[in-house]
């Protein structure tokens, strides 16, 4: 029989073995579907490549190109699957540049050659600036600490000062400034929670929003933000999360609100 494709001359040779007796019809007549590599998970019938004999219904054989022909019905390929990411911790320390953390849990696990787990942990940088008792350790810091804008949304106030209690939330202001200078470490940067290091770059305007908690309660503005600075003197950042992705920038202006696109957003730490 000839055919352009060659299936239906398989499919009548399949057809033809098992109508003989000669074979076990592959992995799902004997009812097999094995983990990892299993010499003993074995059949006999026509395997995926098209030659008659012994095949096998473990996950090897998909590597070794000796399935049986219906393995992939007998043993379905499925992926992996995870929850939902936990809150991002609080900061492991405080008074310091540092890590927070969030988590996931495998809820199934991949199974027959199924998509492996996406990473089960994302770490990203963090600073608070209050201790465990509540008092104020932000001065010990000259340059602006500066992260993603993605953080404000998972900031916790646990850290506040006891002091904040008594006053009305401040609802911040935001500073524009422009880049002047930053290291090669920026632009290099990939780790996940950290790729938003690379829309630093020289020339480029950018808006930092101080907020609560790294506003200083006594003048209700953020280390670094260069308040008492005109348009020409030349400020210092630092990237939470990359102590070497730093660099110096200008202030421009002052406003209630952020006009900058979401890559060109951050926040004060």
């Amino acid at each position: 029989m000839k055919t352009d494709s060659g299936c239906w001359v398989w499919m009548l040779l399949i057809g033809l073995v098992e109508m003989s007796g000669l074979v076990k019809a592959g992995c799902m007549e004997v009812g097999k579907c094995c983990k990892g590599r299993d010499m003993s998970c074995v059949s006999q019938g026509w395997r995926m490549d098209r030659i008659y004999g012994t095949c096998f219904c473990d996950q090897a054989c998909k590597l070794t190109g000796d399935c049986c022909y219906d393995y992939r019905q007998a043993c379905p390929a499925r992926a992996c699957v995870v929850g939902e990411w936990s809150h991002w911790s609080g900061c492991a320390n405080q008074c310091e540049p540092t890590m927070r953390v969030r988590q996931r849990q495998v809820k199934q696990e991949p199974e027959n050659g199924g998509d492996p787990c996406p990473p089960l942990e994302e770490k990203a940088g963090c600073l608070e600036y209050f201790t465990q008792q509540g008092k104020d350790c932000g001065q010990s810091h000259v340059p602006a600490f500066i992260t993603t804008f993605e953080y404000n949304k998972e900031r916790r106030k646990r850290a506040l000062s006891a002091d904040w209690a008594s006053h009305t939330e401040d609802s911040g202001y935001c500073v524009e400034f422009q880049i002047e200078s930053l290291s090669r470490d920026c632009i290099d940067e990939v780790r996940p929670y950290a790729r938003w290091m690379q829309y630093l770059r020289e020339g480029y305007t950018v808006c930092v929003t101080c907020q609560i908690p790294a506003m200083n309660i006594k003048n209700h503005r953020c280390y670094g933000d260069g308040s008492d600075a005109d348009r020409k003197k030349i400020l210092h950042w630092q990237a939470v999360g990359n102590s070497r992705c730093q660099g110096t920038w200008r202030k421009l202006r002052e406003s209630e609100n952020c006009s900058c696109p979401t890559v060109h957003s951050f926040i004060f730490t």
